[in-house]
């Protein structure tokens, strides 16, 4: 069977703007360090290559979700800038990701 999908959305707290590869480089060091190698697999953590204005969406399994939004809270720092990673939403249709990665949130 296919496994389920969820989409979602993050802001990056910040006084600065950041590149998508900056911040793509220090999530994924997060999930490695939280899930370890075996959980960063199964849950199957994928960047969409929609970033800006400090906003990204990540694609995971349904069942990782939570376990996501934990390691994300665990980013305290990019290139020794203080920086906070909130959860904006997640969601089942990438379709309804974007349209909140534009609004940023609500």
């Amino acid at each position: 069977l296919r496994e389920k999908k969820r989409y979602l959305v993050y802001e990056v707290v910040s006084d600065k703007k950041f590149m998508y590869n900056e911040v793509k480089k220090v999530i994924d060091e997060a999930n490695l360090r939280f899930l370890g190698e075996l959980g960063l697999a199964k849950s199957g953590v994928i960047h969409i290559d929609l970033f800006n204005d400090n906003r990204g969406i990540l694609k995971v399994s349904n069942k990782f979700v939570n376990e996501l939004k934990v390691s994300l809270g665990l980013i305290k720092n990019i290139n020794n800038q203080n920086v906070i990673v909130n959860t904006i939403s997640v969601s089942g249709i990438l379709n309804k990701a974007e349209k909140r990665l534009e609004k940023g949130g609500s």
